[in-house]
């Protein structure tokens, strides 16, 4: 459906619409009272101005559905109502003022970002109907602090004290495992807080989680993990630790900044993987990864999940043992169930275990690039989504427009991860130039090194 003129949506009315909503060019869409908007297996798609007013927008059926379009997305309050592990899925920055509520499904962040300003919140988050952010992305919320004492903006699940008056304070929450030196992995919920004064706070810091972001770890051996750079993680341990209300709480912390749990807190695992893919093809879902060195590794179990918290295993692939060079692995699930999550379980001769970034499987695919971390310290992961097999060329120029770097990658339907190290860059902001489909696609972004 497109909307080419000014709609009003009169009061305690109900607009269903189904496939997609367009708001074109020139063009508004506005809610007037206390109106609910449900879109059925519908995205929406705004290149006009969309007007929410007081309005419930509800996102219903078993089909996933995307926010998209040129122009801002500002609900009032939004439902997430999606059966069948479907998700809504963010493909530009959405801003909800009052409500985020879950009643079934997921919000998926697909490297983007759910602001909720000042006066936004997530209701009902449960392991069944979250926030999720495979690809990376962040919720972000904004307050004022002042000797909060186990203050919990936006229900983001981040629960602060502290005597001091820590000033304007911005709270960002993401859902990819965070992994850096001394620190293999993290659970899938990480937090980054920046405040005006954020020294000298003696606060106490509490990490809410759900049981379904664990990401393999053991919730009675969870510490508080802090990185003041994102390039070194500290273990800070923990206050108290509560398995069965799922927090972990940590006092006495004198700055806060980049913060996430973890059961690791040993050495990192000798295994580095370059690249992961799920693609779609003839009723199957082919997995493929690459590992850039292995040493002690035994094997490796391809996992399947309907709803992201029970796993199962689906096959195993022996491991190489010790390797310095490439080395490439493959699964075929010749009987996928709709909307599955996949991720690769390594373990050790000595049964310690390695687990990858969680990917979810579609074969609704569409072309999509994302990168991160951003600013960059040792490495950036480049993320594309695509529908067809071809070469990526990536190229990376300095301030000055000199070319610092040149890869090529070989890109399969579905989603790819491709590793750049960037380690021995000067500090500094670079231009990176990709382009792949035989040059149909081209993107660029900017990275900050540091």
């Amino acid at each position: 459906m497109k909307v080419k003129f000014f709609l009003l949506l009169s009061f305690f009315s109900a607009y269903i619409a189904s496939a997609q909503l367009t708001i074109t060019p020139g063009s508004q869409f506005a809610a007037v009272g206390d109106v609910q908007l449900t879109l059925q297996n519908t995205d929406l798609v705004n290149f006009g101005n969309f007007t929410p007013g007081n309005s419930i927008v509800s996102f219903t059926g078993n089909d996933s559905a995307r926010i998209s379009g040129s122009e801002p997305v500002q609900f009032f309050k939004l439902v997430i109502n999606k059966s069948n592990n479907a998700a809504v899925i963010l493909e530009r920055l959405v801003t909800v003022r009052e409500t985020a509520f879950f009643s079934s499904g997921f919000l998926d962040l697909n490297n983007t970002f759910l602001d909720l300003d000042s006066t936004g919140r997530l209701e009902n988050e449960r392991n069944e109907s979250r926030v999720i952010g495979f690809r990376g992305g962040e919720v972000v919320v904004h307050t004022k602090l002042d000797a909060p004492a186990s203050e919990n903006p936006g229900n983001l699940g981040a629960i602060i004290s502290s005597s001091q008056n820590m000033g304007r304070t911005e709270i960002r929450r993401g859902h990819q495992s965070q992994s850096a030196p001394g620190l293999v992995s993290s659970i899938s919920r990480s937090y980054t807080i920046i405040s005006e004064n954020g020294i000298n706070l003696n606060a106490t810091m509490q990490i809410n989680y759900l049981d379904a972001e664990l990401n393999g770890m053991d919730e009675n051996s969870l510490n508080l993990f802090k990185t003041d750079n994102l390039i070194n993680w500290s273990n800070l341990g923990f206050s108290t630790r509560n398995p069965d209300n799922n927090f972990v709480r940590k006092e006495g912390i004198n700055s806060l900044s980049a913060l996430t749990l973890s059961s690791d807190i040993n050495s990192p695992l000798p295994l580095v993987f370059l690249l992961i893919n799920a693609r779609c093809e003839a009723g199957r879902v082919f997995l493929s990864w690459k590992t850039a060195q292995e040493q002690n590794t035994s094997h490796f179990n391809i996992e399947r999940s309907a709803d992201g918290i029970n796993w199962s295993v689906i096959g195993s692939q022996p491991a190489a043992g010790n390797s310095t060079d490439q080395r490439s692995y493959s699964f075929a699930d010749n009987d996928p169930a709709r909307n599955s999550y996949y991720r690769i379980s390594e373990y050790d001769l000595d049964g310690r275990t390695q687990y990858t970034r969680v990917l979810r499987s579609s074969c609704d695919v569409r072309d999509v690039f994302s990168l991160w971390p951003n600013p960059v310290h040792d490495k950036v992961i480049i993320n594309i989504v695509t529908s067809s097999a071809s070469q990526a060329t990536i190229k990376i120029f300095d301030n000055k427009g000199a070319l610092v770097k040149m890869q090529k990658s070989t890109v399969s339907p579905g989603t790819n991860q491709l590793r750049i190290d960037t380690k021995s860059w000067p500090n500094g902001i670079y231009s990176l130039h990709i382009d792949w489909n035989h040059g149909q696609i081209q993107k660029a972004a900017q990275i900050i090194k540091q």
